[in-house]
């Protein structure tokens, strides 16, 4: 992983330009197919890119007010294959601040996030 030291920063920094444009495209590719999203009482199998595209658009009403964010991210571990990144967001703006555990993969595509698990704020 020496030679990807830097790639959660980046990867998370482009992510957080697609969440705050609200852009639900390019916040699922973002995402490999398959990918899990495992929250509480909903499990997301990912078959297709759309499911995330849709799961995204639906949330955007509960970030309205947010205009900044900051993620502050953990390597837990890696791989020359895979990341696990625990990240808070503290958003401006309105919503409560988040905490999720993502597994990221090397795909052909470049890095995607295979799973993403909520974590308790600590």
């Amino acid at each position: 992983m020496n030679e990807n030291k830097e790639v959660h920063t980046q990867f998370f920094d482009a992510y957080t330009r697609a969440l705050l444009g609200r852009d639900a495209v390019a916040i699922a590719d973002h995402y490999a197919v398959p990918a899990l999203i495992e929250f509480p009482g909903q499990r997301i199998l990912v078959t297709e890119a759309p499911q995330t595209e849709s799961f995204f658009a639906s949330a955007f009403g509960q970030y309205s007010g947010v205009t900044e964010v900051n993620a502050e991210v953990t390597v837990a571990a890696s791989t020359d294959h895979s990341v696990w990144a625990d990240v808070t967001w503290k958003y401006q703006g309105g919503a409560p601040d988040e905490r999720n555990m993502y597994q990221l993969v090397r795909t052909e595509d470049g890095w995607k996030i295979a799973v993403l698990t909520p974590l308790e704020l600590g």
